[in-house]
């Protein structure tokens, strides 16, 4: 329907907090990898509401709620996301709106994503948008908030305000968020007091609880050796260290590493005694406090006291002697038996090189051009596919008693395909050899297998994977660009770097790939790559040039990474795209890299001879 009034400007600022007295909406929500804070579903924020009630420094196991998100766990204490199977932890906070806001009323707004699936927006911009919603505004812009989006509830779209751009926005309703009214409950020691119900048996809350009292089991043993005459008391601590002064590094896992990572205290203070001048460990408060002194609870957990020893559990990025998921698992431990824990962040990779002028990039010397184009492939008036089969191999009169390896029949036999195929001029029981590599085959087992390829003209056995002929790929149309950067590559300070770029719009799947007639998505593109300039990068880049032009570089699959299907990946030859890191394996140093880049491409047909024609 048509809505009437003004559009909406919004005004900088953020969103206030009810005072303490007035009942607030909780939103639990985690930090993502580009800084924004994303909502957990109301489900997931009841079922977290409902464990804070019971123990305020415990543990959520996410996937009791949510089978999608079954790796993760939440532990209060320190306010993280722990997922067991890769050791990433995201801070998490607990956040108040007002009960007549969006998620107090069970709304959530959506938009559609290139998967044709619904993404909810951040939670700011959700009240935003159904508070505009409210008023009847008829459009509303979300340039002040950080997005350069225009939102036309008429048309229940949203714009990109640069590309113009159009995707589509849904409002729907949904449970209501948890109502809070209140203090929170004092947090509990571990374990939690007398059960009041039947435990949870599932694998997850079984290795949550099995840790726990093991931690128990450990931290009473060295209370009851450090402090003989002490009274026993709860292992809620407020700044009490569990090691005298002097202790050093703590081993971990059989032994000790260099860097630092998990820090614990050193101080000698007695376990009633608190640090003196320094404030309670940041924990249980650290959850009802609105969003600014939330921040500063966060920096002074990030503050370690002088004189910290370090813990050898570093770079929970999964590059340390300690598999990530137990350096996770120690930092949960840690922050239950209240100690101040300081997690090394990981270190981002450097995908790119400082910034370029135009006058700085140069041709790469000993080749053509700095562009190469391709277009949608044109169907060749080729010859039939008998003919190419015939061309490649030599007739063999008395085959051994051995399988065919395509159709799995004695080559004595006739082809598995008999009756599939209806060739009259290839007899079922005909065997040839390939001429280079000397394996042999049915005719019309070859024949089968050239035509469910791509009919290029070429063969390439299945045995050895020889190629005969020129094998061509299924790239879709793009353009390849290449040129000298006044940079050099970690391990190649000696020389300058070639950087590539690929560049593949969207389009539409021709009949050489899976689904013709269908829309293919372009991931992540213009890609950059990066060679050293020296003559070996040369003779790659030079080879590289020669696999676009067959469109071997990409072809039209399903992403390892993300599972999306119908997009443009990778084909099977590698390329490093972090420019001056290799967090992630595909940058510098890397010693083997342009070897183990020159087997691929003759693995693709792509060798030096094919430099010399």
């Amino acid at each position: 329907m048509a809505r009437q009034g003004a559009g909406a400007m919004l005004a900088s600022g953020g969103l206030g907090f009810p005072p303490q007295n007035l009942a607030r909406v909780v939103v639990w929500e985690w930090l993502n990898e580009h800084g924004r804070w994303r909502p957990y579903s109301a489900a997931v924020c009841h079922h977290i509401e409902n464990v804070l009630k019971e123990d305020a420094r415990g543990s959520v196991v996410l996937g009791q709620v949510d089978v999608q998100l079954a790796p993760y766990i939440i532990d209060l204490q320190s306010m993280h996301q722990f997922r067991q199977d890769t050791g990433t932890m995201r801070p998490v906070r607990r956040n108040f709106y007002d009960p007549s806001s969006a998620p107090g009323k069970g709304i959530v707004w959506e938009w559609e994503n290139d998967n044709s699936s619904w993404t909810p927006y951040d939670m700011d911009i959700c009240i935003t948008i159904q508070n505009a919603y409210e008023k009847q505004h008829p459009w509303l812009d979300l340039s002040s908030l950080g997005f350069c989006y225009l939102i036309y509830f008429s048309s229940m779209s949203q714009m990109n305000r640069q590309t113009q751009r159009k995707r589509r926005l849904r409002r729907r309703m949904d449970l209501a968020y948890p109502l809070t009214m209140g203090s929170i409950p004092k947090s509990q020691s571990w374990p939690v007091g007398t059960s009041t119900g039947t435990p949870c048996s599932c694998p997850q809350c079984l290795l949550v609880n099995s840790t726990r009292a093991a931690s128990n089991a450990i931290l009473a043993s060295q209370r009851r050796k450090l402090y003989p005459g002490a009274v026993r008391q709860s292992s809620t601590f407020a700044g009490a260290a569990l090691w005298p002064a002097g202790t050093g590094t703590v081993a971990v896992a059989g032994g000790t590493a260099k860097g630092e990572g998990l820090r614990v205290p050193s101080g000698a203070f007695a376990p009633n005694q608190s640090v003196p001048g320094t404030a309670p460990l940041p924990g249980l408060n650290n959850l009802n406090r609105p969003g600014t002194q939330r921040g500063g609870g966060l920096s002074t957990r990030a503050t370690v006291p002088p004189g910290v020893p370090a813990l050898p559990v570093k770079n929970l990025n999964g590059t340390g002697p300690v598999h990530p998921a137990l350096a996770g698992m120690t930092g949960i431990l840690m922050c239950a038996a209240g100690l101040p824990v300081c997690l090394t962040r990981a270190p981002k990779p450097i995908l790119h090189p400082p910034p370029i002028s135009k006058s700085d990039i140069k041709p790469v010397p000993g080749v053509n051009g700095i562009c190469r184009k391709t277009k949608k492939k044109h169907l060749k008036k080729s010859k039939a596919p008998e003919d190419v089969v015939r061309r490649y191999i030599q007739k063999v009169k008395n085959p051994p008693d051995e399988d065919c390896t395509i159709c799995m029949e004695r080559l004595v036999t006739s082809s598995g395909y008999e009756g599939v195929l209806s060739q009259r001029s290839i007899k079922p029981d005909l065997v040839g050899k390939l001429g280079k590599c000397g394996h042999m085959y049915h005719l019309l087992c070859l024949l089968a297998m050239y035509n469910n390829g791509n009919k290029d003209g070429s063969l390439q056995c299945p045995t050895c994977k020889a190629i005969y002929g020129e094998k061509t790929g299924t790239q879709p149309p793009g353009k390849m660009e290449f040129h000298l950067i006044p940079h050099s590559l970690p391990g190649y300070t000696d020389s300058k770097t070639i950087r590539i770029v690929y560049d593949i719009p969207t389009g539409i799947q021709g009949p050489e790939h899976p689904n013709p007639g269908k829309k293919f998505t372009a991931r992540g593109f213009p890609r950059h790559c990066y060679l050293p300039d020296n003559e070996k990068g040369r003779k790659v880049l030079k080879l590289l040039i020669v696999a676009w032009d067959r469109r071997l570089i990409f072809t039209i699959g399903t992403s390892n990474t993300t599972g999306e299907s119908d997009t443009v990946v990778w084909n099977e030859i590698h390329h490093k795209t972090e420019f001056g890191s290799n967090l992630t394996g595909h940058g510098y140093p890397d010693p083997n890299y342009l070897d183990n880049v020159l087997a691929e491409l003759l693995a693709q047909g792509v060798s030096e001879a094919t430099l010399k024609d």
